[in-house]
């Protein structure tokens, strides 16, 4: 009687409203097909529409494909982290270690791959888990003066990895006859040009075809030497040679260029810098990954040319990787010693492209100054003042008359080797701070492997010292 009432005096003779229910909402007494139809329709998502005037497969490829791709977006630090560990120090170690010791160290670039893979995996949760570089992290984590000693001990095997990059851009151009003082001023003002011209998002992709090129010169040069594979692939699962300190010092160099101190820094301060975060762990590991795999594939593609060609006909001494790659030209033909140089001029302009940046990097993250390649001089003066010191005194060194080029290469990557459990310490200490990290902190097994790696290494290290103190050979 209520409701009718109500429903009286609502509609004032008007029946177009009756109680719904008895919670007293009131609904349109009739209603035609086409407002039940509007009412019973469930509201559709908008549909993702692609740009008109494209054929129908590129639409459905934008519709439905593309966004399954977006975990891309997050590849390219492990990447090119590999691709430049193998730049001209590497190269020129690898190159000795094959004529020194044959394929006898095959098994160390097989334990670098793992152990490398393990240490920038670390890394790069550091940098999705924070958003911040190495030397910012330390310094939030252990004070200024800690900061300052980790990144100090960057800066000294950064400094002699960047002499060496010149030197190899140097030995390599030197086989077409230009003279070091001209290639090493074109290299600096190219570098200089085009970090400051670029981000990271888009200087990747040069890197990138830097290293893959690299990698294909190097892989060509082993084929066209002919190795014994059979021998190459017993080596690399079961060590051989005899433990002497050459052979101590070969193992630590072939380590430094692989595990590098820079190289902790790079990918972390590279995921910062890309604003990854937590959400792109599965795309960073699977580029950890692969960088691991093919700058390791590419240093056994090095070892096994110099082995199959310099070790087995006796060459054991070079002055250089330039010297190996005139040293192939009679035993391999002129086109692999022309790969080989070229291989060697790529690696040492994307090593310089990388070595300068993370030191500019680690020493503005440390002191809280502005960084990033985003910015203009004007914005970030410390960060391309650093940048440009570190790739013009490295130019300059390089031109000191009578300096040994492959005693600089090769000695840079024994000092990165020494000074690598330092930084590993650090990066170790950090990666299961549930606090800092949440989520993505190491896991039991990846932690207990990490200071496995930093031990050896440290052990490696006592080694190489003790053996020179005591002179054992």
């Amino acid at each position: 009687m209520e409701a009718t009432t109500r429903g009286n005096v609502l509609g004032s003779g008007i029946n177009s409203f009756v109680p719904e229910n008895v919670t007293g909402k009131f609904a349109p007494a009739r209603l035609d097909e086409t407002e039940r139809s509007m009412l019973k329709r469930k509201p559709r998502a908008p549909r993702r529409r692609a740009p008109s005037g494209l054929r129908p497969y590129v639409r459905w490829l934008l519709r439905s494909r593309l966004p399954r791709l977006a975990f891309l977006g997050a590849l390219g630090p492990g990447l090119i982290s590999g691709f430049a560990d193998n730049d001209a120090g590497g190269i020129t170690t690898y190159s000795v270690v094959g004529a020194q010791f044959g394929y006898d160290l095959m098994w160390v670039v097989l334990a670098s791959m793992i152990a490398l893979s393990i240490t920038q995996e670390i890394g790069a949760r550091l940098g999705l888990a924070t958003g911040q570089g190495f030397g910012g992290l330390i310094r939030q984590q252990y004070g200024i003066r800690r900061a300052a000693f980790a990144i100090g001990i960057m800066l000294l095997a950064n400094l002699g990895d960047t002499v060496a990059e010149f030197a190899g851009i140097g030995a390599a151009l030197a086989i077409f006859g230009v003279p070091i003082a001209v290639s090493s001023a074109l290299a600096a003002l190219l570098i200089i040009f085009l970090l400051s011209r670029a981000n990271f998002r888009r200087i990747q992709f040069v890197f990138l075809a830097v290293g893959i090129g690299t990698s294909l010169a190097y892989a060509l040069s082993a084929i066209l030497a002919h190795p014994d594979w059979g021998a190459a692939l017993s080596h690399t699962v079961v060590p051989h040679g005899t433990v002497t300190t050459l052979y101590l010092l070969a193992v630590m160099g072939t380590v430094g260029t692989t595990i590098t101190p820079w190289g902790q820094a790079f990918i972390q301060s590279y995921a910062a810098d890309k604003h990854l975060g937590p959400k792109d762990l599965t795309a960073s590991r699977i580029d950890v990954g692969a960088g691991a795999f093919l700058t390791n594939l590419v240093a056994g593609f090095i070892v096994v040319a110099c082995a199959a060609t310099l070790w087995s006909h006796g060459h054991t001494t070079i002055a250089s990787a330039a010297d190996a790659a005139r040293a192939l030209g009679p035993l391999a033909g002129r086109f692999a010693e022309l790969l080989f140089a070229l291989g060697l001029l790529t690696a040492s302009l994307l090593g310089l492209g990388t070595v300068p940046l993370t030191s500019a990097y680690a020493v503005t993250e440390a002191f809280g100054w502005e960084k990033g390649l985003d910015r203009s001089w004007r914005q970030a003066p410390a960060f391309y003042g650093l940048l440009a010191f570190f790739v013009g005194f490295s130019a300059l060194f390089v031109l000191i008359p009578g300096l040994p080029l492959i005693a600089v290469m090769y000695l840079s990557q024994v000092f990165d080797g020494l000074l690598l459990p330092f930084i590993l310490v650090f990066v170790m200490l950090m990666s299961r701070d549930r606090r800092l990290l949440g989520r993505l902190r190491s896991g039991l097994p990846l932690y207990v492997a990490g200071w496995a790696v930093t031990g050896l290494i440290t052990l490696l290290s006592v080694a190489l010292v003790v053996s020179q103190l005591i002179g054992t050979r």
